[in-house]
């Protein structure tokens, strides 16, 4: 600890595996959306069209898919109409709440959604899943499995 400032600077040995997974979760997330880039989608969009399909009756509410891709509601509508554009989603307003809205899934986005996840997958298996031996895996689901938690929790969402 710093005397002077009281702050609890890493170690050596705590910032090199900061840094490994700023740079890895940069790295990956860069690939996902490039591997993506030829189904003229982006990472958002394929996290708009996984929540949506599965949630029931292929439709959320906008402000629970807003808190769900971790999007603010102003950027979701943005993306949404992008995608409303494409044809992969539609808006339906909430009958029970007049100002709600629903984010839909069209037939479009779900045949879109079908076709492209093989792809995502092979994708995430090959720059991720494959490079990793069983039992490290696992062994990085316990180490973050706290961090998720802790953060939901500051999030106050399960």
């Amino acid at each position: 600890m710093d005397t002077e400032t009281g702050t609890r600077w890493l170690t050596e040995g705590e910032q090199r595996a900061w840094r490994t997974h700023l740079d890895v979760s940069r790295l990956l997330m860069y690939q996902l959306e490039h591997d993506l880039q030829p189904f003229g989608l982006t990472i958002h969009d394929y996290e708009i069209l996984v929540n949506l399909s599965e949630s029931a009756e292929h439709r959320m509410r906008m402000s629970d898919l807003a808190a769900a891709t971790l999007q603010s509601k102003s950027r979701l509508s943005h993306q949404i109409t992008r995608m409303e554009r494409a044809g992969l989603v539609r808006r339906e307003n909430c009958a029970s709440d007049k100002r709600g809205l629903y984010a839909v899934l069209t037939d479009h986005g779900w045949d879109t959604m079908r076709r492209v996840a093989p792809h995502h997958v092979e994708s995430v298996r090959r720059h991720f899943i494959d490079l990793i031996p069983p039992e490290a895996l696992e062994a990085i689901r316990q180490a973050l499995a706290p961090v998720g938690e802790h953060l939901h929790a500051q999030r106050g969402r399960p």
